[in-house]
């Protein structure tokens, strides 16, 4: 099978961010996004879909967080699509539901090639060290669209802590997404009835 690898850059006045991904990896991890919060829920993401991910990104941290937050999730959307290609053979869909004591973290998602997201949650949690629920819904609003991938979130009983709320949330998406792009021997094409994901 070909490997699917991407290197994916993106430079602008406000940022410049690079990611290396590798679908078919063993969840390593080398990511400094300047946002410690955002590093360790990637290091989630990544551990427990089995991807092999590095990030750099220099942001305009005098101003704020928001800027790097977002297109960190642009960036790796836009690695993901590449390394996919044509999709040929990919499961397309996942699900998965991760626990935090009552806090539950659902992620359903399909690569269809229409990039989608919405979040739901019980009660929202307070800011931790700098970061909020809003961040995290830029991320994985960049992530979907660029990615091309409907993306559904959903985060029940949560308790008032950001931590516990999101981590499960980027372990499920982990899990998901490697459900989602795992090549099932079944499909010999495209996992569409059109013939094509785009």
């Amino acid at each position: 099978m070909k490997k699917r690898t991407a290197v994916e850059t993106r430079k602008t006045k406000e940022t410049d961010i690079t990611v290396k991904l590798n679908i078919d990896g063993a969840g390593k991890t080398k990511i400094d996004t300047g946002i410690g919060f955002l590093d360790h829920m990637l290091e989630l993401f990544a551990f427990h879909g089995f991807f092999d991910l590095e990030i750099k990104a220099k942001g305009d941290f005098k101003v704020d967080i928001h800027h790097t937050n977002e297109d960190v999730g642009i960036v790796l959307g836009k690695a993901f699509k590449k390394a996919l290609g044509e999709m040929k053979g990919i499961r397309r869909f996942g699900f998965a539901g991760v626990p935090m004591e009552q806090t539950v973290g659902k992620v359903i998602l399909d690569l269809n090639g229409r990039g989608f997201f919405d979040l739901k949650i019980d009660r929202e949690p307070p800011k931790k060290e700098g970061y909020e629920l809003e961040y995290a819904r830029h991320f994985l609003d960049g992530l979907a669209k660029q990615t091309g991938m409907n993306l559904n979130v959903r985060i029940e009983d949560s308790v008032p802590d950001l931590h516990a709320s999101l981590e499960p949330v980027f372990k499920a998406l982990g899990l998901a997404l490697d459900q989602a792009t795992q090549i099932d021997p079944r499909r010999k094409g495209i996992p569409s009835t059109k013939g094509v994901i785009d």
